[in-house]
């Protein structure tokens, strides 16, 4: 059994705060504005990997309204998605991402943050593809108001595992 899921997020973009695009934390003027810490990429990806296994999305599980996630690492939330669709009996087959953001230029950053996604999976870094592309300074992104991202996750179950 094959299932795919695609996952969105955007956050605003403010200056003095931090800025973490997939658990690492980018050198940059502007921060991701967020209940958690913002980072879009993680949260994008949750959510492709909860819609394809039909759990849902991040809202479902980590509220926004909760305090109990205020200013929490996102990664947090990737290994506990990640032990959900296990716990369910789906594997992760691949990973594609497209953050879009005008500034910081990613691309010397990209290896770091494919890492440190491929370590809170569990997952080889052959099956997540990281991409990076501006608005060329078009709508709210463009201006550096914010940044989004788009994920889309594949996963699947051993036909054993599908009589589940």
């Amino acid at each position: 059994m094959i299932r795919t899921g695609i996952g969105y997020d955007i956050h605003k973009l403010k200056e003095g705060l931090p800025l973490f695009i997939g658990g690492i934390n980018i050198k940059s003027l502007l921060g991701s504005v967020g209940h958690s810490d913002g980072d879009a990429l993680i949260h994008a990806i949750a959510d492709s990997l909860l819609g394809a296994a039909g759990l849902g999305d991040i809202g479902k599980f980590f509220p926004s309204d909760d305090e109990k996630w205020r200013d929490a690492q996102s990664n947090i939330f990737l290994s506990e998605v990640k032990r959900m669709i296990v716990q369910k009996g789906y594997q992760i087959s691949n990973i594609d991402c497209t953050i879009i953001i005008q500034k910081p230029k990613l691309q010397k950053f990209v290896p770091d943050i494919k890492k440190n996604i491929a370590k809170i999976l569990n997952i080889s870094e052959e099956l997540l593809s990281i991409k990076a592309t501006t608005t060329d300074h078009l709508g709210v992104i463009g201006k550096s108001k914010g940044w989004s991202v788009i994920a889309i996750a594949t996963i699947y179950k051993n036909d054993e595992q599908s009589n589940n």
